[in-house]
């Protein structure tokens, strides 16, 4: 009782300091289970581990094979839940530069990871390139803590996450076929039984994860689930189908849930969002238990089989070889320059699926007597551990040294993505910044995604937006929804991480009534929610009149606040650099500036006339 509580409890400390020094979970959590596993036996009274995953000698927590049973269960799910993620129509959106990564560079590092095993460790051929295939993936949960606090242009940090996400899946379903294949060949040699078997397992697989996701689909699409127990039921149907695949053709259970996966993944499901919370949760909780088993459960005997320079020439080899042929080719022609690619080559840490696949896929090979086979989980543990380490402590350092590191932030982020929202957003793209519209209706993320706007559909009352890498160059905050209360959470919760050079938002119509005490940073101190649809509404476009000096400016401006249908909104100068304007009175004008505004189109001329009127006036006046 006393070991597996403290695995829980040790297990979400690891995934704490993870979140508190933004680093990947899978680090603290592997280290804590070496400490509690192989070392601790160096400090014991009793020379035993202070965990024992399995049951020996009247010690441990699982007895005979019920690890094995946890940990395929466990990672059947985490292989679930990454195949919910992986989209169709995701990868035709991030471009060949990543379809080529996940590909072409995929295939490299398969290739040139099985050929390097063979050689520098002798290892046959199967396990060899079993190993290639575990260590293809990357992951998000690895890429994300590592990016998520470096500031870099939009296109690197798309390209590593989307890399991360695709390649998850991917990856496993290459593992678990090369490991299905193995486990056939191993048992009836290789011949044509051998490649009718593997052939069963592929049609089973397939069969079982269509028609589990299909029967899943249909079930919630027709409310047969009541909502409370949806989750539940989603999980129970997930086991279901992976004991009973298993059953009908051993070893495919991993290879349909990853197709059941895919297949709700790119479904029109209106809870996939809900689900895939609730598997990302238990999804948390299993990988902070799992991993510190698996850990736990590698002797020293393991680490003392791989204590030597093969490891390290293999490892070099993986990292600084296979990882920058595989991103320059797969990068040939793109827009990415040579700087950013060595960034990318740079960043390729080894991930969850990785390490959990590994240690399955290892045991089951090493009791079915596969020579070789004991290599293949400290092997990739040892991968895992290292490009973890190595791209957590010094991703920020490289990406100063190759000049991929965002001096200023300069990327906005605008809550709501109403009519408003879109205009101004649609502008500020025009005028080359990266601009990202954020709304809890779909509807809205929708029409901005038509236009071509990054939009993310996100509740800022959750935490979707702070692992969010692609909102890493993104320095202004723009609160511009219909709700005061909203705008205000907006800018007090996310001012500080998204707002470092500038939080913004809209006067609420009780401060624009009052004109007193006006906070500090609102986007207009004349104009409210309604003012700004209704003209909108009118005059869907923004207009620019060229000024010159800060007398015409302040002039100008006033004339435009005066008119009924029209809103100042932004400065830009001679360099193209744009700002809000928030206190006319303080601005500096650069011959060759443009004042923005939302509304009427007004002719220069006429408005220039309006200016030398007032001057007249002045004039007769004094």
């Amino acid at each position: 009782m006393v070991e597996l509580a403290g695995i829980i409890i040790l297990g979400i400390l690891a995934q704490w300091v993870a979140w508190k020094f933004k680093i990947p979970a899978i680090l603290p959590l592997i280290l804590i289970g070496l400490l509690v596993g192989p070392i601790s036996t160096l400090f014991s009274e009793s020379g035993g581990q202070w965990i024992q995953p399995i049951y020996e000698g009247g010690n441990g927590l699982f007895p005979g094979e019920n690890l094995f049973y946890f940990v395929s269960l466990a990672i059947g799910i985490i292989l679930f839940e990454g195949g919910l993620t992986l989209k169709r129509g995701e990868i035709k959106k991030v471009g060949s530069v990543i379809g080529k990564l996940i590909s072409l560079g995929a295939a490299i590092t398969f290739i040139g990871a099985g050929v390097a095993a063979h050689y520098v460790y002798g290892l046959d051929w199967r396990i060899s390139f079993l190993f290639a295939g575990l260590i293809i993936v990357t992951g998000p949960t690895v890429i994300t803590p590592i990016l998520r606090n470096i500031p870099l242009k939009k296109d690197v940090s798309a390209v590593l996450k989307w890399e991360g996400i695709l390649i998850d899946p991917i990856g496993a379903l290459v593992a678990v076929l090369v490991f299905e294949f193995i486990s056939v060949e191993g048992d009836s040699g290789f011949t044509k039984q051998a490649l009718l078997e593997f052939g069963k397992i592929v049609v089973v697989g397939f069969a079982f994860g269509i028609s589990g996701g299909y029967a899943l689909y249909i079930a919630i699409k027709k409310k047969f689930i009541p909502h409370y127990l949806l989750n539940v039921v989603s999980l129970s149907v997930v086991l279901l189908i992976f004991v009973e695949s298993d059953l009908f053709a051993h070893e495919s259970g991993l290879l349909s849930v990853v197709v059941m996966g895919m297949f709700l993944g790119n479904s029109d499901l209106p809870n996939l969002k809900e689900l895939l919370y609730f598997k990302e949760s238990l999804s948390v909780l299993l990988i902070s238990i799992l991993f510190i088993l698996l850990a736990a459960n590698i002797s020293l005997d393991d680490l003392m089989l791989i204590y030597n320079w093969n490891t390290a020439i293999l490892i070099a080899v993986v990292i600084f070889i296979l990882r920058p042929i595989s991103v320059f080719l797969s990068t040939t022609n793109s827009t990415l320059k040579t700087n950013e690619k060595l960034f990318i080559s740079w960043v390729g840490p080894r991930g969850i699926v990785a390490a959990g696949i590994a240690s399955l896929f290892g045991t089951k090979l090493v009791a079915k007597g596969v020579p070789g086979a004991e290599y293949i989980t400290p092997l990739v543990f040892a991968v895992v551990l290292i490009t973890v380490l190595l791209n957590a402590t010094t991703a920020r350092f490289f990406a100063r040294i190759v000049g991929v590191f965002l001096k200023s932030s300069d990327g906005i982020m605008i809550v709501g993505a109403s009519k408003v929202s879109r205009l101004i957003a649609s502008y500020l793209q025009k005028n080359d910044r990266h601009v990202v519209l954020v709304d809890s209706n779909r509807i809205n993320i929708n029409k901005a995604k038509e236009l071509g706007i990054d939009a993310l559909n996100a509740n800022i009352y959750s935490d979707d937006l702070t692992d969010n890498i692609e909102l890493n160059d993104v320095g202004f905050l723009i609160a511009m929804t219909g709700n005061d209360e909203i705008n205000k959470q907006a800018t007090n919760r996310y001012g500080e991480e998204f707002g470092e050079n500038g939080t913004f938002r809209l006067i609420s119509s009780e401060e624009m009534r009052s004109a007193k005490n006006l906070p500090e940073g609102v986007f207009s101190r004349t104009h409210d929610y309604l003012k700004f649809t209704n003209i909108a509404r009118k005059f869907p476009s923004i207009q620019e009149i060229e000024i010159n000096t800060e007398e015409q400016f302040l002039k100008v401006f006033k004339i435009i606040e005066e008119e009924e249908n029209a809103i100042p909104v932004f400065l830009k100068d001679a360099s193209n650099a744009i700002s809000i304007i928030n206190e006319p009175e303080n601005i500096t004008i650069t011959k060759g500036s443009y004042l923005a505004y939302l509304g009427k189109p007004m002719d220069l001329e006429d408005v220039m006339t309006a200016t030398k009127q007032e001057d007249a006036e002045e004039i007769s006046k004094e």
